[in-house]
């Protein structure tokens, strides 16, 4: 897709549409790649990070008692890695977002000590579902 087509079709999307409902849960217990799978990659300065985070917040419904969050935030160090990062910018972290499906232990202890209740009905909502 050209960046032309690409800006097109951002113009005419609807403003603040879902996003919990449309975030396909990573399967339990998944291997490999995660490359391709619905996530959010961040990265930049801890302000601008949060300024964004800002805007996500319908998805912290989605640590409940069906499906967790998966939620890493570092600084951008290049510890291990043979690259440079001359463009980083001070202080820069990168934080991903993803959905993963809760194991049946930890949906039952969650359910059990009703941990999580209200995440649960506001992502049930999200797709369609009565709780």
């Amino acid at each position: 897709m050209t960046k032309s087509t690409a800006m097109q079709q951002w113009r005419e999307l609807p403003a603040n549409m879902p996003i919990l409902g449309k975030m396909r849960p990573i399967a339990y217990k998944a291997r490999g790649s995660r490359y391709g799978a619905c996530g959010i990659r961040i990265d930049g300065t801890p302000e601008f990070i949060d300024a964004v985070l800002s805007h996500l917040k319908e998805l912290l419904a989605g640590e409940n008692q069906v499906t967790r969050l998966e939620l890493a935030r570092n600084p951008v160090d290049g510890k291990g890695l043979d690259k440079s990062f001359e463009n980083a910018e001070t202080n820069a972290e990168c934080c991903y977002i993803r959905l993963h499906v809760r194991g049946n232990e930890g949906s039952m202890a969650a359910a059990i000590f009703r941990e999580h209740v209200e995440e649960t009905k506001q992502y049930a909502a999200a797709l369609g579902v009565e709780y």
